[in-house]
């Protein structure tokens, strides 16, 4: 009788994060730049998130994606990278429970309390997002390389948090202060049934 082995080895792991992640980059990149360049007059970014508009509801789904600009697009891309990794560390489903709870509860959050006839769209909700998680995992999971972890991000990535607040015009503190929610939401959820 052959038995197989399931499990994924560490190399062949850490490879499909990688593809998950700088996919999901490349996505990001490639609407941009058809954005930028291929359409004229007609601009993604109306596909963000409308506050207390019913069709900007899908932007809850679509906001993610899209960015204003180049320079945008490229300030997201390493914290989203670094901070996406981190998150899918222990679990590479771990990442995708964050990702849906933080689109939810962001997306929803600003949806909700976003200044009037504004469009929210960027990545950050999901970088904030990962932010809570990762600065409350340790917390909710109570075990050591989970303690460990929240540590070093509140260390290198601390800072971010202030991001939550309205410090500057054109930046969606909002985005960025329920995107941190849906985390710490995803934190506690996760670290529950992992103790359970």
């Amino acid at each position: 009788m052959t038995r197989y082995h399931n499990e994924k080895g560490t190399f062949e792991e850490f490879k499909d994060q990688l593809t998950i992640l700088f996919g999901l980059v490349a996505i990001f990149w490639v609407v941009e730049l058809v954005d930028l360049f291929v359409i004229s007059s007609y601009s993604f970014d109306r596909f963000g998130i409308i506050p207390r508009n019913v069709i900007g509801l899908r932007g809850i789904f679509f906001a993610p994606f899209l960015h204003g600009n180049l320079p945008h697009l490229i300030a997201n891309t390493v914290p989203f990278l670094s901070l996406g990794w981190l998150t899918m560390l222990q679990k590479t489903s771990d990442f995708w429970r964050v990702t849906g709870i933080t689109m939810l509860v962001g997306g929803l959050g600003v949806w909700l309390i976003g200044q009037t006839g504004s469009i929210h769209i960027g990545a950050s909700i999901l970088i904030f997002g990962y932010l809570g998680f990762l600065l409350f995992r340790g917390y909710f999971q109570r075990n050591t390389p989970s303690i460990a972890l929240s540590i070093i991000v509140g260390v290198f990535y601390g800072s971010l948090i202030w991001g939550v607040l309205p410090t500057r015009a054109g930046i969606s503190w909002e985005g960025h202060l329920f995107g941190f929610i849906g985390g710490v939401i995803a934190a506690r959820w996760i670290g529950k049934s992992r103790r359970s």
